[in-house]
């Protein structure tokens, strides 16, 4: 029975360009998205522009623009930016479209008639200054947990989330007066009523999350859920429909994390073959993966649930938390204003998106932070991509004088090899574990890579002509599964490979080949990458 699998990308800010730490980030979604379709699942794969809040305002204000012009020109640069990268989403939007706001809005109002948002009114920082409330990004202090400076949203540093009173002690981050309390009217929304629920959830389903979204989870959780004030003085961001709010805006959190639900409704409106109940609800055979970075987990794994459930309307809840580590660049964080990394449009403009997306894969910050250096790029494309894949391609399919496939015997054991390696690297996907299952797909093509120099076919060319025959079919089908087995990693190439071998459509089963198919124009998958 097919599965209806939801894949949720975080919805990045759209204020400044995407560099390679964050599509290391990213990518888990795309490759969980291709393997799902392989498998023949129900996918959706989902995502957009974060086009709301402070972030957003005040890189507006700096370039004397609107917030919309200024999340209008990250949105177009973020779907180059992930074309280019051969994300597979099934729908990328922005917070700004006039449907996401209007089922926002529908969310928003029903927790509120649930009665778990309420009206407080409370002290809030306030700048007399510039004679406004501020909100927590518009505030710098001292991180009070590692002592580091940081804004008050959140610490880069170890990424605790500053309290309404360590607000207090920070300054504006305009023109840096010391903030002062002022009362303000305010909506909350109760997260505390749903510490039991999202307790019992997350212990039923955090086994198949990376250690990081546990600890990080059960941090908040052993703490106590505290409620969230949802309401910011902002006049760009979704309405609250809440009379006597008309002049606030709705907190981004909610706004960006209902994406996810917002996209499935819109891209089921248009679909005959499912619905978004059977993704969203109980009972439908569904799960649903939410990926991002480290500093994305508790929107993921407790607000985005607790959202959820105040609907009271039996939706199922995330299953799995595909959280990334930090990819760092020459031992550095990524950082534009000091000029330290890659963005996503300027790896493409060097580098082919295959090997970029192989690379990110291999080396990928799973299960602590990692390191990007342009010579370990450059050594993965040319020892392992190009030397061992291509290589493999080049010289079974080019080979001289070779103008279709021989009608040759599978040797029995690279056939098991084959059917092994898919058992595997499907295991290990769904375990989130993308490293090893590059590297067990790689073993197939050094093992095939190795058969290949063993039986030697150019002397069986002249000696053997049989023989010659079983190697060259044996290795165009291990080349043919290679296009199943690699999609999800290096999808430009594996389209390649299947239109040179005329295959029939991708999936994740084992493929024969037909004998007698032409090969022509075969073209070598990747191009040495000459050192500077």
């Amino acid at each position: 029975m097919k599965s209806n699998i939801l894949i949720g990308g975080a919805w990045p800010y759209a204020n400044s360009s995407l560099h390679l730490g964050h599509l290391a980030g990213l990518i888990s979604g795309d490759i969980l998205a291709r393997y799902y379709r392989l498998k023949g699942d129900n996918v959706l794969y989902v995502s957009g522009s974060d086009c709301h809040g402070t972030p957003i305002t005040e890189r507006a204000k700096k370039e004397k623009v609107s917030p919309k012009e200024i999340a209008s020109k990250y949105d177009k640069e973020f779907n180059e930016t992930f074309n280019g990268f051969q994300f597979s989403y099934d729908l990328y939007s922005r917070t700004f479209d006039e449907y996401h706001k209007e089922k926002v809005k529908d969310v928003f109002k029903k927790l509120y008639d649930n009665g778990y948002i309420y009206e407080k009114i409370e002290p809030q920082a306030y700048c007399e200054h510039c004679n406004k409330f501020l909100s927590d990004r518009e505030i710098v202090l001292k991180c009070p947990e590692c002592g580091e400076e940081t804004k008050g949203d959140q610490c880069d540093n170890c990424l605790h989330v500053p309290t309404s009173e360590e607000l207090m002690l920070g300054n504006c981050i305009d023109c840096g007066s010391k903030v002062v309390e002022k009362e303000n009217k305010v909506l909350y929304l109760a997260l505390s009523k749903f510490q039991k629920q999202i307790e019992e959830h997350t212990e039923k389903v955090k086994s198949e999350w990376r250690i990081n979204a546990q600890n990080e989870t059960l941090k908040y959780l052993k703490q106590g859920l505290r409620d969230r004030a949802v309401t910011r003085d902002l006049n760009w961001g979704v309405d609250i429909p809440i009379k006597g709010y008309e002049d606030k805006r709705m907190y981004v959190w909610i706004d960006a994390v209902l994406g996810y639900l917002t996209d499935t409704m819109k891209l089921c409106e248009n679909r005959t073959d499912c619905t978004w109940e059977d993704f969203w609800k109980e009972g439908h055979n569904n799960k649903i993966y939410m990926c991002h970075g480290k500093d994305n987990i508790m929107f993921h794994s407790i607000i985005l649930n607790a959202l959820l459930l105040g609907q009271k309307e039996n939706y199922h809840l995330v299953d799995t938390i595909v959280s990334a580590e930090y990819l760092n660049f020459n031992d550095q964080k990524f950082s534009k204003s000091k000029g330290i990394g890659i963005t996503g449009l300027e790896a493409l403009k060097l580098y082919d998106s295959d090997s970029l997306r192989y690379h990110l894969l291999a080396n990928g910050p799973e299960k602590k932070d990692t390191n990007f250096t342009i010579e370990d790029f450059e050594n993965t494309h040319n020892g392992e991509i190009l030397n061992k894949f291509g290589n493999l391609v080049n010289r079974t399919l080019r080979f001289k004088g070779l103008t279709t496939i021989p009608e040759g015997k599978l040797d029995s054991k690279i056939k098991n090899e084959i059917e092994k390696t898919y058992n595997q690297v499907g295991n290990l996907i769904e375990k989130l574990e993308f490293r090893e299952a590059v590297k067990t797909i790689m073993n197939l093509v050094e093992l095939t890579n190795k058969y290949y120099d063993d039986k030697q076919p150019w002397i069986a060319k002249k000696e053997n002509i049989e023989e010659f025959n079983n190697i060259i079919y044996t290795c165009s089908v291990v080349i043919a599964n290679l296009s199943n087995l690699f999609e999800p990693i290096m999808p430009t190439a594996c389209n390649k490979i299947r239109n040179y071998l005329k295959l029939p459509e991708k999936s994740w089963n084992f493929i024969d080949i037909k004998s007698g198919t032409e090969l022509i124009n075969i073209e070598p998958l990747f191009n040495r990458i000459e050192k500077k």
